[in-house]
């Protein structure tokens, strides 16, 4: 299908409202703009150089969960949660009550995204995994009463305080199987020739679209992303989320995503979303510039000065490159030392200005990489 003769959905009145019934996407698209080729072209170019640095880095994998906290903590913040990427990483018991719900709703997307992503080992990107992903997602929080890991099967609506009122109102129930089976197949289907970046762009605006879940559905579309380029090698590693482009173009990407619904205008969705795409993977890259750069650094000019408490300290930053916010009797758990030794090590390790005391107690204490922690922040 050319661009030019899409046609996104119909209207369709119900019980005093109108819902919106997306058009099956699993058919071929021919992309013929050249303003969505060139975003395309320079797109698929970061991509490959951020795969190539991914391979480049000894133990990214410890990186890989820094860039996943960070996805955690902006997706759920377009959901509304408070929660910084610093408070992400900390333990519970360093959150304050009023906090922790939020708290654990970006940890409930952590683990959505780990178990989704290591699912991709045994399972196909299917309306299944998502399923599975989604009822992590939704654990103990709020949500955790609206059918986690099952597709709706009432109406459910975008904005308002009802559907009379509602900004976007997504197909009635009893279609949603038969759209996420298209959208399952699209996703899976060898035999269209429409470019993976292409693919997932069409397949994210179709998911939101359809709504499939009573709630959790704008953080599972937006993991729907990475799991896509993941499965289908495009990222070698999972280095790319574009929930931190989409939090601070918000009012854009909702209506780029209305567009399509309201006015046909695919392209401007697919312009949208590959210069997230190529903006995401340009930040990603100099993150990882920017990591090795401050690792050289306290590797060689600070570590060094620990003396007999090189290879503790050496331990302990591979531990601080996955979780840069520690307290003391973490620390003594994952070097298996006594309190006391571990006490010292951090001692020693602030003095080095490689740590940095948060709180100013003498009690509950603990310690943030902040040099670290700051490459993620920006």
């Amino acid at each position: 299908m050319e661009l030019s003769r899409f046609k996104a959905g119909t209207s369709s009145k119900q019980n005093g409202y109108a819902a919106f019934i997306p058009e099956p996407v699993n058919h071929e698209w021919f992309i013929n703009d050249a303003k969505v080729n060139r975003l395309l072209n320079d797109a698929n170019r970061l991509l490959g150089e951020l795969n190539s640095l991914s391979l480049l880095i000894p133990d990214v994998d410890f990186f890989i969960r820094m860039h996943i906290a960070k996805e955690a903590t902006k997706s759920s913040k377009i959901e509304g949660t408070q929660t910084s990427i610093e408070e992400a990483v900390q333990n519970e018991e360093h959150i304050g009550p009023e906090k922790r719900n939020d708290w654990q709703e970006v940890h409930n997307y952590i683990d959505a995204i780990n178990f989704a992503i290591d699912g991709l080992n045994k399972l196909p990107l299917s309306n299944r995994l998502l399923k599975q992903a989604h009822k992590k997602l939704m654990r103990g929080v709020r949500g955790k009463s609206k059918m986690p890991g099952e597709f709706r099967t009432s109406q459910n609506w975008i904005g308002g305080a009802s559907l009379t009122d509602a900004v976007y109102i997504p197909p009635p129930h009893p279609l949603v199987p038969e759209l996420m089976s298209d959208l399952e197949k699209f996703l899976n289907n060898n035999e269209l020739q429409a470019p993976p970046l292409i693919r997932i762009a069409i397949a994210h605006y179709q998911f939101e679209s359809i709504h499939p879940f009573l709630d959790g559905n704008g953080r599972l579309g937006r993991l729907l992303i990475t799991l896509y380029l993941v499965s289908n090698k495009i990222l070698i590693k999972p280095a790319l989320y574009l929930s931190d482009f989409f939090e601070r173009n918000r009012s854009h990407y909702y209506d780029n995503l209305n567009m399509v619904r309201s006015q046909n205008n695919m392209k401007q969705w697919l312009v949208f979303f590959l210069a997230g795409v190529k903006e995401t993977a340009e930040s990603s890259i100099h993150t990882f510039n920017s990591i090795v750069k401050l690792r050289k650094e306290v590797e060689e000019k600070k570590i060094m000065k620990l003396g007999k408490r090189v290879s503790a300290g050496m331990a302990l930053l591979k531990y601080l490159y996955a979780k840069p916010v520690v307290d003391i009797p973490e620390v003594a758990k994952v070097l298996e030392v006594n309190i006391t030794t571990a006490h010292r090590l951090m001692n020693e390790m602030e003095k080095l200005n490689i740590l940095q005391e948060q709180t100013g107690f003498k009690r509950n204490r603990y310690f943030v990489f902040k040099a670290y922690l700051k490459l993620f922040e920006k």
